[in-house]
């Protein structure tokens, strides 16, 4: 019975951080929505440009203390480590950071959309987390979070096709 239990956890735990399209305010705004619990990744369309938002609900103390901060990205990843990034991460750098109920950052337009088309082309996994360069020219890496791509393909096509 026990082994039932953690096994049904696990599935519902699994199925939580894959895509889901929400429609923003009942008004046919299509969203792609990723949660795995700890932090939430977006893409929608908002005053007709797309935007990307990734939030983190309970941040690393640099980052929840950082005014800004530099955001990776990366389809079906090994782990980011420290130091370097997996082939074929892409990121944005020093992005203001909001700090209210945990740490978020928003980016809009070309770089979204260029997110977009990344995190269509993951089969497995979408990993994000926010880093900065530290004196010695290598990454540190804050709050590396994965979100499961199942379904990511459609549901972020649905916000592309709207946010054209």
């Amino acid at each position: 019975m026990l082994r039932e239990l953690l096994a049904a956890a696990v599935i519902v735990l699994a199925t939580a951080a894959d895509a889901e399209e929400w429609m923003y305010e009942d008004r046919g705004v299509p969203i792609a929505y990723f949660d795995n619990g700890d932090a939430q990744l977006q893409f929608a369309c908002r005053g007709g440009d797309l935007a990307m938002g990734f939030w983190v609900r309970v941040p690393d103390p640099q980052v929840a203390a950082a005014p800004a901060m530099s955001l990776a990205i990366a389809p079906d990843p090994v782990e980011i480590i420290d130091g370097s990034l997996p082939a074929g991460s892409s990121f944005v750098q020093d992005i203001p950071l909001i700090h209210n109920d945990g740490t978020s950052m928003i980016v809009r337009g070309p770089v979204a959309r260029r997110w977009a088309l990344i995190a269509q082309r993951a089969k497995a996994v979408i990993r994000i987390a926010y880093l900065r360069t530290n004196a010695q020219g290598q990454f540190e890496v804050f709050d590396s979070n994965a979100f499961g791509a199942k379904g990511s393909a459609a549901t972020i096509r649905n916000v592309l096709e709207r946010c054209g």
